[in-house]
């Protein structure tokens, strides 16, 4: 019997020029004052507030420099009560719309970050719904417009963690192709391979179901037909759009069906080094298909996630009939053609992994891995991808 539970965003618009409904949405909850969490100032940043004032709602910006942490999250919480805001928007990367998330939550929840996450904090659920949030995506990688979770990072414990609740979730997602124009070429990549890694996790998931599987399947054919394309020859309007379907796809999917050991390791290992989620979860994604691969042939012949790689495969070259094997080798590839660099290159020593496997274990995404690993096995993983 099938049983699953599905949750997303309030509302989600796509397509071109679609941020020029934000203030409509936001006037409806009544708001007159928001924050805008954003990465940098540029064109898109430029255009909202216009929109924003013509509307009559005046606007904060909240500049977001850094993945989020405890401590710029609860300084951006401070800006936004000293400034009254009564609406929060992120407009950029996953860093931005994760640190207005966190903002929105706790403007209106008693106590301090740490209540409320995972792993390393006191884990207390939200009481009160957040302050009116809307999402508005600059790059195609994270998904976190249509999660339900905010990553912060806590630098003492050298670890990111989650701030976690369905009340995380928009109540406005913009997904506007026009946004993600001007990217540079790392961005691209990193944020490109980050949805990859989404879609690839999530189809062979313990936790998949009917919904993901079909989202995971079409997010693939966009990100496959694009990655490349976007790199080399730029983004153009096409290629805009698979790359922002894409993501979009990876989103919803992470946020309803899981992921599994890619993103077990990324989560403390932003907190060990200093680099892109993206590119970390770029690293680690052929060899977690080979260790699982391994595995699993080796445990679990009959488990479905065997046919769901070979399904991966197939979509990702393009050729019926294509093995688990060919879709692991199409990884390495694309990783290759969008230069890729190994974990050491970001600062990962070997004598960090076995610290590295056990914080790993710990992390919610594992539990979502097709089959459980060795600590042998997990430890070949990040040698594999150093």
């Amino acid at each position: 019997m099938v049983s699953f539970e599905f949750a997303t965003a309030s509302r989600l618009l796509f397509g071109p020029g679609k941020l020029a409904e934000v203030p409509a949405a936001l006037r409806a909850q009544g708001v007159r004052r928001t924050l805008v969490s954003t990465n940098l100032p540029g064109p898109g940043a430029e255009r909202l507030r216009s929109l924003l004032t013509a509307a009559g709602i005046e606007s904060v910006a909240w500049l977001v420099d850094q993945e989020p942490t405890v401590e710029s999250v609860s300084a951006g919480l401070a800006r936004s009560r000293r400034e009254g805001c009564d609406g929060v928007i992120g407009l950029g990367g996953g860093s931005a719309m994760d640190t207005g998330k966190a903002v929105a939550a706790l403007s209106t929840n008693r106590g301090v970050l740490l209540d409320y996450l995972e792993v390393v904090g006191r884990g207390q659920p939200l009481q009160s719904r957040p302050l009116p949030y809307v999402a508005i995506p600059t790059t195609a990688g994270s998904g976190a417009e249509v999660t339900r979770n905010a990553v912060i990072g806590v630098p003492a414990a050298k670890v990111k963690v989650s701030l976690r609740s369905p009340h995380l979730l928009p109540i406005l997602t913009v997904l506007d192709p026009d946004l993600l124009g001007g990217l540079p070429k790392s961005v691209v990549a990193s944020s490109g391979l980050d949805a990859l890694s989404h879609l690839v996790e999530a189809l062979v998931s313990g936790r998949a179901n009917p919904l993901t599987d079909a989202l995971g399947a079409e997010g693939l054919r966009h990100s496959a037909r694009a990655l490349r394309r976007a790199y080399t020859s730029g983004l153009q309007a096409d290629t805009r759009e698979d790359l922002m379907l894409a993501s979009l796809c990876g989103g919803l999917c992470l946020a309803n069906g899981g992921l599994g050991a890619v993103h077990g390791f990324a989560a403390p290992l932003g907190g060990m080094v200093h680099a892109p989620h993206g590119a970390l979860c770029a690293a680690l994604m052929a060899p977690v298909m080979e260790a699982n691969l391994r595995a699993l042939a080796e445990r679990a012949p009959e488990h479905p996630a065997r046919s769901r790689y070979r399904r991966i495969a197939e979509i990702v070259t393009g050729r019926q009939g294509a093995e688990a094997d060919d879709g692991v080798a199409w990884v390495r590839e694309i990783c290759q053609a969008l230069e890729v660099r190994g974990l050491g290159h970001h600062g990962l020593a070997i004598s960090e992994i076995p610290a590295l496997v056990a914080k790993a274990k710990a992390a919610s995404s594992m539990s979502g891995n097709p089959v459980q690993l060795s600590d042998e096995e997990l430890g070949d993983i990040v040698r594999g991808a150093l």
